[in-house]
């Protein structure tokens, strides 16, 4: 009977155990999936890679691409992905099915700029042949990828995403399990003998019977009765009876003791060290992103790389003293002030150099949420060769521009900048609206012109107090009331410059507003005979004349930031930034 059983125990656990190791190695699932997209598919100058093409519960996603050249990978958020890519022609991958990728393909553009290098870019790779990228979205939202090669020819299409498979091949563990204990219960009945049950003879029957007889007879008078009496584990049976026997002894019966716990306090009460504040260049500001609020159009990594980029090429501007080195990342006010540096110092060692542009520490900054363009970002920062914060306002015009330096502007002494709430408190502000400010930002700008040009007109009331419209003011009126200038019409016009106004709000209702400044300064003899004296002077170096009898403009440019305060406020405009270059002396 147990050869019945031991031999199909061995076999269904020697099935059970190959079917379940079968499911581990030849008959298991491949580790990862791979779609592709379908050979022969149209090609444009870009391909775009969208989020539906990444497995949504995958994590540990990669794209592999191949291409015959050289070839660029960046990552960007999907809006401006999309808004780089505008209207050239494109191949995009859109998701996954069960053939492979899908895709698309919309005709236009035939050419675009090359990619590598936009600032939109939070990474990106160049590739010779092929390359493989872990997908990987840099932060919370939307992510694309582009490909391109240079712009003009076709972008790669041989594109593959590779993901983990889960499938699972739950029960292998169990079938093995299972069919080792079905193998070791039939070895067990291939081995075990069963007990066999012993007949009576006849010899040993009439044994028994003389024993019982035996036993039977009773004892010899005067003689001891039979007795039997066992000890087991403190129980004596006597005589049929059972009873406890304790023991007399008490050393004898082990003994347990419990202490009562105690508990010592271990904790000493906390001190709190007084803490120490330090006066700041900037307001506390609240980094803690609203749920429903929109991602700043650029990563703290991306601004760093720009800065740093910004940096580098106005060390090798001014270095060389050669404008045209600016032009990729410096434009507007800062290339104006800086173009005129260059020139004024070419011609006099009088002019100092401009003052460097500091990368970092980042002491702050302002960078919008606004998907639009032109974006403008803020960021202020201080080095040990720019001592004074500085506050570099950074302009992108369009998607496929990078961002440029608008203007460079020193902070003024006893000026705080003002705090942000993230990206939730900043945002483009309309230059000729005031929507809950105080001023409109081009009306601001051209208040603090009227100021600086009429110290005692309309704007009189307009600003606080501040060191920059103090040393114009001061100025002028000091060159006017020289009694060797009562031979000459002067005049000072400082007039605003619109396209060179940027805007940003604040978390308290107010604006920062950057802008620039034209100033002429005239001088023209009242008379004939009366001449303006140059002689010894900057000017001099610049018109190679010692004087003029038919006068002279001077022209500086001004840089100006300025805080509007809400409407609601019964705070002036403050002047907290500027900084001024001479531009030019000509002779009339």
């Amino acid at each position: 009977m147990r050869l019945k059983i031991a031999v199909p125990a061995l076999v269904i656990g020697v099935l059970l155990m190959l079917v379940g190791i079968g499911q581990l190695t030849f008959w298991s699932p491949p580790e990862t999936v791979t779609a592709t997209v379908p050979a022969g598919s149209q090609s444009g100058p870009v391909t775009v890679i969208d989020a539906g093409a990444k497995a949504s519960d995958a994590d540990d996603v990669d794209i592999t691409v191949r291409s015959e050249g050289t070839f660029t990978l960046a990552v960007g958020r999907a809006g401006d992905v999309d808004a780089w890519v505008g209207d050239a022609a494109h191949l995009r991958v859109t998701a996954i099915d069960e053939a492979g990728l899908e895709t698309t393909f919309t005709d236009g553009e035939q050419t675009v700029p090359n990619p590598s290098g936009s600032d939109l870019w939070t990474s990106e790779e160049t590739a010779d042949g092929s390359v493989t990228h872990r997908w990987l979205d840099p932060a919370e939202g939307e992510w694309s990828i582009l490909l391109a090669a240079d712009g003009e020819n076709p972008a790669p299409t041989d594109i593959s995403v590779t993901w983990p498979n889960d499938a699972t091949t739950g029960w292998a563990v169990p079938l093995i399990v299972l069919g080792a204990l079905a193998v070791v219960l039939g070895i067990a009945l291939f081995f075990v003998t069963p007990k066999r049950k012993s007949r009576p003879t006849a010899e040993g029957s009439r044994a028994h019977q003389r024993r019982m007889e035996t036993q039977q007879k009773p004892g010899r008078k005067g003689g001891a009765s039979f007795g039997v009496a066992v000890v087991v584990a403190g129980l004596t049976a006597s005589g049929g009876g059972i009873a406890y026997a304790a023991s007399s002894d008490p050393s004898s019966i082990p003994s347990v003791t419990t202490e009562p716990a105690t508990t010592e306090p271990t904790t000493e009460p906390a001190t709190t060290e007084p803490a120490t504040t330090e006066p700041a260049t900037t307001e506390p500001a609240t980094t803690e992103p609203a749920e429903d609020q929109a991602p700043p159009v650029l990563l703290e990594s991306q601004l760093e790389r720009i800065l740093a980029s910004v940096a580098t090429v106005v060390a090798e501007g001014d270095a060389a003293s050669d404008a045209e080195l600016l032009e990729p990342r410096v434009a507007e006010a800062a290339l104006a002030l800086r173009t005129a540096n260059y020139d004024v110092r070419s011609q006099t060692s009088d002019i100092p150099e401009p003052t460097p542009v500091a990368a970092e520490p980042v002491l702050t900054s302002m960078v919008s949420s606004e998907s639009g363009w032109p974006r403008t970002v803020v960021a202020l920062t201080q080095s040990d060769e720019n001592p004074v914060p500085h506050a570099l306002v950074l302009v992108q015009d369009d998607p496929r521009s990078n961002y440029r330096l608008s203007a460079a502007i020193q902070m003024l002494p006893g000026t705080t900048f003002p705090g942000s709430d993230g990206a939730a408190g900043v945002a483009e502000v309309p230059l000729d609206e005031a929507p809950g400010l105080a001023l409109a930002p081009q009306t601001a700008m051209n208040a603090i012109a009227d100021f600086l040009s009429e110290p005692d007109g309309d704007n009189a009331e307009t600003f606080e107090e501040n060191s920059f419209a103090d040393a114009i003011t001061s100025f002028q009126a000091d060159v006017v009331a020289d009694p060797d200038n009562d031979s000459a019409d002067i005049t000072f016009v400082h007039e605003a410059d619109p396209d060179f106004t940027h805007a940003l709000s604040t978390s308290d209702g107010g604006a920062m507003v950057f802008g620039y400044l034209n100033h002429t300064y005239s001088s023209v003899p009242r008379g004939a005979g009366d001449s303006i004296d140059l002689d010894g002077t900057v000017y001099e170096a610049l018109t190679g004349e010692t004087s003029t009898d038919e006068g002279i403009d001077v022209r500086y440019g001004e840089a100006v930031m300025m805080y509007v305060p809400p409407a609601d406020s019964d705070e002036r405009v403050r002047v907290i930034g500027a900084a001024q270059q001479l531009l030019s002396a000509e002779l009339r």
